[in-house]
């Protein structure tokens, strides 16, 4: 079953491409981040104020937030591209249980989407790291927490990889589960950032508010 499912995924030419592109999104978002940092800066990004200097860690992962849309998109395309196809039927025939199909897949997308952004992002941090030079937030791989910082991103985007199989094997649709995917993905995050902005916003102006009273 491995061997049928690493098969199918290399050849699909969009298999690799996708890979390609989810590699190049986290080299290059973290290369843009290191060289446009500004100490101080709050908006659109890790840096701030009251960091410290593991902010230097968050800005070579910025192309995570990017890459890993590009990884479930694939994890979904490995599994319900199949139901679109109609090879479901193929493979459900060999294989009558659909959870070794589906552990099957997840064992092949994971462990690739693993070592290729694990490789990848150390990549990423060391051509993003030399726009941070002098800076006080400036790191280099072997400090402390920084190489583990940089696998547990590999590690969280082979899971999305997984994630994506799972759930177009759930929807067998590959347009909803790749819209499902983005909305989990991105949805949550930027609703949290939005709230952390507005309670920012309410402490800011009663802090105000105390100082204009005294």
């Amino acid at each position: 079953m491995l061997r049928s499912e690493w098969a199918k995924f290399w050849s699909l030419r969009s298999g690799w491409i996708i890979l390609a592109v989810a590699v190049f999104l986290l080299v290059l978002f973290a290369t843009i981040a290191g060289y446009t940092y500004t100490a101080g800066a709050t908006a659109g990004g890790p840096p701030g104020p009251n960091g410290g200097d593991s902010e230097a860690v968050g800005l070579a992962l910025t192309g995570v937030t990017f890459a890993s849309p590009a990884v479930g998109v694939l994890g979904v395309l490995l599994s319900a591209g199949e139901y679109s196809t109609g090879m479901i039927r193929s493979t459900l025939t060999a294989v009558p249980r659909r959870l070794p199909v589906l552990w099957a897949k997840a064992a092949v997308i994971g462990p690739i989407a693993l070592v290729l952004t694990t490789l990848g992002a150390p990549a990423a941090f060391g051509l993003g790291s030399p726009g941070l030079s002098g800076e006080k937030i400036c790191l280099s791989l072997g400090d402390d927490g920084v190489l583990r910082s940089l696998a547990g991103a590999g590690l969280y985007l082979a899971l999305v990889a997984a994630f994506g199989v799972a759930l177009g094997v759930l929807l067998r649709n590959s347009a909803g589960a790749i819209a499902s995917l983005v909305g989990i993905l991105l949805i949550p995050p930027g609703a949290k950032i939005g709230a952390r902005g507005r309670i920012q916003a309410v402490i800011t102006a009663y802090d105000a508010g105390l100082v204009r009273a005294e």
